[in-house]
């Protein structure tokens, strides 16, 4: 399973670097596999491991003074797909490049 997702403090003011980044953190620590763009965190393994970094990742935003925290979440739910972070860019390359 592929997650997107996004992280973001309402009421704590204009920069939310430094509560974004502690839910980075979270993924980062995590071992998953994942990429951080400039709108959303991808991260990839199973069901259970995967909602359970979403749901520390919230958390850490809420650690850092948020009372209220808004969650963009998309799911690609596939069974018996690994690697698929890597895989579908990939095969997207492939088509432009054929």
């Amino acid at each position: 399973m592929i997650v997107a997702f996004s992280v973001t403090p309402i009421g704590t003011g204009e920069d939310v670097g430094a509560e974004v980044a502690e839910a980075v953190r979270v993924v980062r620590e995590s071992g998953l596999p994942h990429r951080t763009d400039a709108m959303f965190t991808s991260l990839e393994g199973e069901w259970d491991e995967v909602m359970d970094v979403v749901r520390r990742a919230v958390e850490a935003v809420r650690a850092r003074g948020a009372a209220r925290v808004s969650l963009v979440l998309k799911a690609d739910i596939r069974e018996g797909v690994t690697d698929g972070l890597t895989a579908k860019v990939e095969s997207v390359e492939r088509h432009l490049a054929g």
